[in-house]
């Protein structure tokens, strides 16, 4: 093995099947095939749509990575894959891909979590994370606040979404004022010309009993939606881009002010913003203006870093490999619910036969 271990990352948590390949912490490779075209009709992602794209893309998508990094698959140290959450027959397509790949290479195999993955990507872009990190994950299916003191190994909730995630309410807003799926590409362009000022919508669990670090967004999007319609109502035109604007500030306002006062609380001076809506231009400006004035420094990485991808599973794996965490047994499964708690799924035991499967397969299933 080299001074840093090559992995190889599967993600099929959702609707983009991406592969990265990661040496250490140098990402050298970043493939994705997304299915979102297919979706965009249903105005949501179908679970079965994903699951056959994945089928159909994991081949070629591990090939075209394996070509970009200029390694061969015999040239891995390991296979790691998204476990879980995440929607269960995509996951499985994954697992099931991460696993054929890993005994026919005579690999170990790595099932990690899809949050702590989020997480893990900003070493490929600012270097090693420091510890603890506070992470402030949002996307569509997650809004979380989480102190990492070892990212490979000890995950802690802070806080987290009580109903919708962010990235569902801006994809719900957006359904409402005819903008498409997903949504929260065209809010965040269609914001830059509105006035955020514009509407007062409402800041969800932002009082002083509320819970400190939760989030709350279904009281925003019906708020949102109800001025929609009473606006349509009165025959009046909709003013798309305030509204575009005043809704994404109600957002970032809580996300920013509530991850800033979790790094204070806990003596934290870093916070680490990640998952798909990290790509939305407002969050950023905002999150970089009130960590400067708080004395905090802000690391988010590249847009195209925080939506799902490969290059996350293998950084997180390439981290396992590193610190020498257990792999996981050929048992392994997906798991939609899986806990952050659980940065990833370790074999429940090593016996003879599982280092024998490994012997087997190395000298019979790959040429």
């Amino acid at each position: 093995m080299a001074d840093e271990p090559l992995v190889l990352g599967i993600e099929t948590s959702c609707d983009e099947t991406g592969v990265g390949i990661v040496r250490g912490t140098t990402l050298l490779a970043d493939a994705i095939a997304s299915s979102v075209d297919e979706h965009a009709r249903f105005g949501g992602v179908v679970p079965e749509v994903a699951s056959r794209a994945h089928l159909e893309a994991m081949v070629p998508t591990i090939e075209r990575a394996l070509k970009d990094a200029g390694v061969t698959a015999k040239d891995l140290d390991g296979i790691a894959v998204t476990a879980g959450p995440g929607l269960a027959g995509a996951l499985l397509v994954g697992v099931s891909a991460a696993k054929a790949y890993a005994y026919a290479l005579g690999k170990p195999l790595y099932g990690v979590n899809h949050l702590a993955s989020h997480i893990c990507v900003d070493q490929l872009e600012h270097g090693p994370l420091p510890e603890p990190t506070m992470a402030l994950l949002v996307s569509g299916g997650h809004s979380s606040l989480l102190l990492a003191p070892d990212i490979t190994s000890d995950v802690r909730p802070m806080g987290a979404t009580i109903d919708d995630a962010a990235g569902e309410a801006f994809d719900k807003i957006a359904r409402v004022l005819d903008l498409g799926f997903p949504g929260g590409p065209v809010i965040d362009r269609l914001a830059k010309e509105g006035d955020p000022q514009a509407i007062a919508f409402p800041r969800g669990l932002s009082g002083s009993r509320d819970p400190a670090y939760d989030f709350s967004f279904s009281g925003l999007k019906t708020a949102v939606a109800r001025w929609i319609e009473a606006k349509r109502n009165a025959g009046e035109e909709v003013p798309v881009r305030d509204v575009a604007a005043s809704f994404q500030e109600a957002v970032v306002d809580v996300l920013t002010r509530k991850a800033v006062r979790a790094c204070k609380d806990e003596g934290v001076d870093h916070l680490m913003i990640g998952g798909g809506v990290a790509a939305n231009s407002r969050l950023r400006a905002l999150a970089e203006e009130r960590c400067e004035a708080a004395g905090i420094r802000l690391r988010v990485p590249r847009p195209k870093l925080c939506t799902d991808n490969g290059a996350m599973v293998a950084a997180l794996g390439a981290e396992m490999v590193a610190r020498n965490r257990p792999p996981s047994d050929w048992e392994l499964s997906a798991d939609s619910s899986l806990p952050v708690t659980d940065p990833h799924v370790p074999g429940a035991h090593h016996d003879h036969d599982h280092d024998h499967l490994h012997e087997l397969s190395k000298d019979n299933l790959y040429s």
